[in-house]
């Protein structure tokens, strides 16, 4: 079979060719995420319950039967034509006539459960954005941590070559020639582990945008978010899980109501017409069906529903607090991480990559030994590991309070 040539071009436009990297902005990755997995089965359940309106929108159908008797096995049922037979033919038609708005109820129901549906499904989006945030901010940060031990494993080979070099003309000790092959390898094991971190960080995104099989070609562009000042406190009532807790109140309620209507009694009217040979013509006839509640009357049903509209008010109470407890911690959270990232940015690591340079020229000019040296490169990338940490958190406190206020802040 051929393939055409503009399906091949619009594949290779959509997939990277194999072992290149596919860098992704946030915004980018937010667009993918029209192929994760849990917003599509919410987009399915949408789709369903749209379907159940339709359903519960439908009158009863007619029933239409017919019936042939008196038929005698030993005189048989006569000659001549089939009208002319000995039989007792009755055709009937017979429908049910719902009554108390039952199926109006039945309908707001489902209109309700769409509702509901269709805001769980925004909370799903919401809950996937901030997930996919998370996990490209943590694959910012394992790229940043890479580069920095890749950085560090690097230094650490050289004066590990120059070290061997000086030992051979006796210019450093033996002792402090181990002690730098022993930071380098170090460095190395410190530079794996951050490997396997970063592909974990890959898989991870990936998962969330349906691109697992190029996982290892996922990067990001590089850019944490800039500080913005967040707002006020929000109302949660807006948030949509919220709305989803609040609607399905209300389709509990009228759930409520239809299960008392099934009191109402409903009946079943029928018209017929029967042909009986040799009486001439055809006979009519009318029924008439009501059920009789002389042993049950729907307890089990209404008791059902009076329970399953306490549990829906309760649990748009447990949704409503933790929605406000959420927004209260993320906003904690984000302020902390604030305060953390500026001390880092601002202080704490200039003044150690001013000590970590200082440390590299006195000890080229010898003036402090390696035990100083080896102090001040730790300290240096102790620290440039901290800034990375803090502005990895201040990005994912930055994220989960704009999913929890559900908030639109600038692209970094």
């Amino acid at each position: 079979m051929r393939v055409p040539v503009f399906v091949l071009l619009l594949w290779l436009a959509a997939y990277p060719a194999l072992g290149q990297t596919l860098i992704l902005s946030l915004a980018q990755a937010e667009e993918r995420l029209a192929h994760n997995r849990e917003i599509l089965a919410g987009q399915r359940a949408l789709e369903a319950a749209r379907a159940d309106v339709v359903i519960a929108s439908q009158a009863p159908n007619p029933t239409l039967s017919y019936s042939a008797t008196g038929i005698n096995p030993w005189t048989g049922i006569g000659a001549g034509p089939f009208k002319d037979k000995q039989v007792d033919q009755t055709l009937s038609m017979s429908q049910l006539v719902e009554r108390g708005g039952k199926r109006a109820l039945r309908l707001a129901v489902a209109e309700k459960r769409v509702e509901a549906v269709a805001a769980d499904l925004a909370n799903t989006r919401r809950e996937q954005r901030l997930m996919l945030h998370q996990a490209w901010y943590d694959l910012l940060a394992a790229e940043e941590k890479l580069r920095l031990l890749t950085e560090t494993a690097a230094l650490y080979e050289k004066s590990e070559e120059a070290a061997r070099r000086r030992l051979s003309t006796g210019d450093i000790a033996q002792t402090d020639a181990s002690r730098l092959r022993v930071e380098a390898l170090r460095a190395k094991n410190d530079r794996q582990a951050a490997e396997a971190e970063h592909k974990r960080a890959q898989a991870n995104l990936a998962y969330l945008i349906g691109e697992e099989a190029h996982a290892a070609d996922l990067a990001t562009d590089g850019r944490w978010p800039s500080f913005e000042v967040a707002g006020s406190l929000p109302d949660p009532r807006n948030r949509a899980d919220v709305r989803a807790a609040e609607l399905r109140v209300e389709m509990a309620a009228r759930a409520r109501e239809l299960a008392r209507r099934l009191t109402t009694r409903d009946f079943t009217v029928g018209a017929q017409v029967e042909r009986y040979p040799p009486t001439p013509g055809v006979m009519w006839g009318i029924s008439l069906s009501i059920p009789l509640f002389l042993r049950y009357g729907y307890e089990g049903e209404i008791a059902r529903a009076e329970t399953e509209y306490t549990i829906a008010l309760e649990a748009r109470e447990r949704v409503l607090a933790q929605a406000q407890g959420e927004i209260v911690r993320t906003r904690a959270d984000l302020d902390a991480a604030i305060e953390r990232r500026r001390r880092v940015e601002a202080e704490t690591l200039p003044e150690a990559r001013r000590v970590a340079e200082a440390a590299e020229f006195a000890y080229r000019k010898g003036a402090i030994g390696l035990t100083d040296l080896l102090d001040a490169r730790r300290t240096l990338r102790a620290v440039e590991l901290e800034y990375v940490a803090t502005c990895a958190d201040y990005a994912k406190a930055r994220a989960a309070w704009l999913a929890a206020t559900e908030w639109e802040m600038s692209p970094p």
